[in-house]
């Protein structure tokens, strides 16, 4: 049973449920890995022992982890805890489309074109992974605060890699391709005539099929035509109207063929939406669909009735709006005459163009257009940048310019269009060159060095950086040596994004208190030499690791700055303890002040102030919180004795630290004295100095 502010895998803090669907419910919930929100799709228990169901819910998560796209909601982990499956998913703080539309009862044709091209986005990068999805519909759309839109829940997704055909977990029967319907065989036109099918109803506020029972609404997606949109809508503009009439075609080789062609579509009737540029293939009206002994069987159950089926073989349907009847000969041959007329009359107004403009007002002139005074063997180079792949081919062709593609990653431009262009855009060369475009490939996706676990936190840190990755350290109790990474997540197995937060767990050692583990404690021994350093850790039981010189301000060469061990704790006899040790000023001084000023007077002693200081240096690695993990970030105070005192500017905060910060206290008494350092307002260091 989930409930609020239970941890699924030591991991997840649930917080509140969000929603539910048929199969599972979804939660909001808090990783405390990654310090982040999330979603996370629960399997129902009433499935969880299902094989079939269980099946199909890991199904859901291997197909939506491998999509990596701004349109798709990015799915991070997968699990199992107590019996119960679940998903964690990219939370998305917003509202579905089903309920945006029943919000603003019905859309603009800007909006609905908007939000259809981000949703075709998302699609086109499922078919590029062949994936099908076979469950688009405004439940399954999210749109966040910020107006992006998601493609979510790929429950029911097929690879296209298998002669696909459905099954009983079909997509929802509103929005249901006919091939789908019918147990036909299933490819990417049958999202398309989903999304077709979400697109009408953005624009009208309903669904084009209802009925009383899901056989009854699959029949008429496989017998009827969706309405044209002008019937309800008079003002719709002609390009949108003939692209959901493209989409939502019943035989699938009538609809686009490729999702691609149809986000140039949309793109296009965002910009000119009047322009009358789609091409329909008007189905045939010799075309029939057959229903077989099942469908009618299937019919009569579902409405609870027996009902006479006629084929459409038997009686033409007059009342379908694409119905007209058959030419007779006489009208076949007059149509062939006009059309003859009308060739003619296109090849005169094409010929007496050059005499229109010469003799009268110069032509509207393209903002783009090449100038009169353009040599004719010189070419302008038009902007090709973000345009398809197809579409730079076709511009640059028009004005006699060939092209050559290569290709490469590009963070910013989506993938297959362009990202640059050999010649900058209006650049003038000569007719019939060679224009070099690079296409995007998309962001680049890389994977994590192998072997980095067992390997020092330092050299693994070192190699994720310089393959792309920041990293994050989190420490945990191990039997491995101090500073040896025990595991990453992500776990490697994925393609990530550059610049992706790899969380390295690393040991601290073994854990105190533990049966049969002899414990000693840590000496201090910072500022000590390191010949009395060594002998001070061998004595209390402990080997010397390695020995880093550093150059040191604060600290005089020879002397112990730091060890990888906080002073104090209590290891396992015979741990390693390394030290960094001092090689003194990196630039020093021959001589001092005092020494060019001897012969001056001084100040007579009792009108000076004697002051007394020390030294402690702050190390990276012992900010450490009540928890035992790692910080990395936060807001700086120190106080000393009690009394707040100021902090170098660069060290402020955690995350901006340049290395260890070694501090120096100057008081006006000698002796011991209390200095603590704080993090957001929390106590992380409280150590006991010596002012002298």
């Amino acid at each position: 049973m989930i409930r609020k502010g239970m941890f699924l895998s030591n991991r997840y803090e649930i917080l509140e449920k969000v929603g539910s669907g048929g199969m599972s419910d979804v939660y909001k919930a808090k990783c405390h890995k990654l310090n982040r929100f999330v979603a996370i799709k629960v399997l129902k228990s009433e499935f969880s022992e299902d094989k079939n169901f269980v099946t199909k819910f890991r199904a859901e998560a291997q197909n939506a982890a491998g999509l990596a796209h701004p349109n798709i909601v990015s799915v991070y982990d997968v699990g199992v805890d107590r019996g119960m499956y679940y998903i964690v998913m990219e939370l998305i703080e917003g509202i579905t489309l089903k309920q945006y539309i029943a919000r603003k009862k019905r859309l603009s044709v800007k909006e609905a074109v908007s939000i259809s091209i981000q949703v075709a986005q998302g699609i086109e990068c499922a078919h590029n992974n062949n994936i099908i999805h076979r469950d688009i519909k405004p439940q399954n759309v999210i749109i966040s605060r910020d107006g992006k839109v998601k493609v979510a829940d790929f429950g029911i997704a097929r690879a296209t890699s298998v002669n696909t055909h459905t099954t009983n977990a079909m997509g929802s029967v509103h929005y249901i391709s006919p091939e789908q319907a019918s147990n036909g065989p299933v490819d990417e036109k049958s999202d398309i005539y989903s999304l077709g099918i979400t697109m009408y109803e953005m624009l009208t506020g309903h669904v084009p099929f209802d009925g009383d029972s899901t056989v009854t609404i699959a029949l008429q997606h496989i017998q009827k035509h969706v309405p044209r949109l002008s019937e309800e809508l008079p003002n719709i503009p002609v390009s949108v109207e003939k692209i959901v009439l493209k989409c939502t075609q019943n035989v699938p080789d009538r609809r686009y063929l490729k999702i691609s062609s149809l986000i140039t579509d949309l793109k296009r009737a965002l910009l000119n939406p009047d322009d009358d540029f789609v091409q329909l293939d008007e189905e045939k009206k010799t075309d029939t669909v057959i229903l077989t002994d099942q469908d009618k069987i299937a019919i009569a159950n579902g409405a609870g009735k027996v009902e006479q089926i006629v084929e459409k073989d038997d009686v033409e349907d007059k009342d379908d709006p694409f119905y007209e009847e058959p030419p007779t000969t006489l009208e076949k041959v007059f149509m062939f005459v006009g059309i003859g007329i009308v060739l003619v009359f296109l090849v005169v107004a094409v010929a007496m163009i050059p005499k229109i403009f010469s003799d009268g007002k110069e032509p509207d002139r393209d903002i783009d257009v090449e100038t009169e005074t353009l040599d004719p063997t010189l070419a302008q180079v038009p902007n090709l940048y973000e345009l398809s792949e197809e579409d730079a081919r076709t511009t640059l062709h028009s004005r006699q310019l060939g092209i050559k593609y290569d290709y490469a990653f590009d963070d910013n431009v989506e993938k297959g269009f362009v990202c640059a262009q050999s010649e900058e855009p209006n650049a003038i060369v000569e007719k019939n060159s060679t224009i070099f475009v690079t296409i995007s490939n998309g962001a680049e996706r890389i994977q994590i060095p192998e072997k980095i676990v067992g390997k020092d936190v330092e050299a693994a840190t070192l190699e994720l950086n310089n393959a792309g990755f920041e990293v994050e350290v989190a420490y945990s109790y191990s039997t491995s040596a101090i500073g040896t990474v025990l595991s990453h997540d992500p776990d490697g197995k994925v393609e990530l994004a550059r610049g992706t937060v790899i969380t390295l767990n690393v040991s601290r050692g073994k854990e105190a208190n533990v049966d049969g583990i002899t414990l000693a404690t840590v000496p201090s021994v910072a500022t000590k030499s390191r010949e009395k350093a060594e002998s001070a850790l061998k004595s209390a039981g402990f080997k010397i690791g390695p020995i880093k010189e550093v150059f040191s301000e604060t600290h005089e060469a020879g002397t112990v700055i730091r060890m990888t061990a906080k002073p104090g704790a209590q290891l396992p006899t015979g741990s390693t303890v390394g030290m960094v040790v001092s090689l003194g000023s990196e630039n020093p001084e021959t001589e001092t002040v005092e020494n060019i000023t001897d012969e001056q007077p001084t100040e007579d002693a009792s009108s000076q102030t004697q002051t007394y200081s020390a030294s402690y240096t702050f190390a990276i690695e012992d900010m450490i919180d009540a928890t035992g993990e790692h910080l990395t970030s936060g807001a700086i105070t120190i106080y000393v004795d009690g009394k707040k005192v100021p902090v170098d500017p660069a060290y402020a905060r955690l995350e901006s630290w340049p290395g260890d910060y070694a501090f120096t206290v100057t008081e006006s008494y000698s002796g011991p004295a209390t200095l603590q350092l704080y993090v957001d307002n929390a106590v992380v260091i409280d150590k006991q100095i010596e002012l002298q």
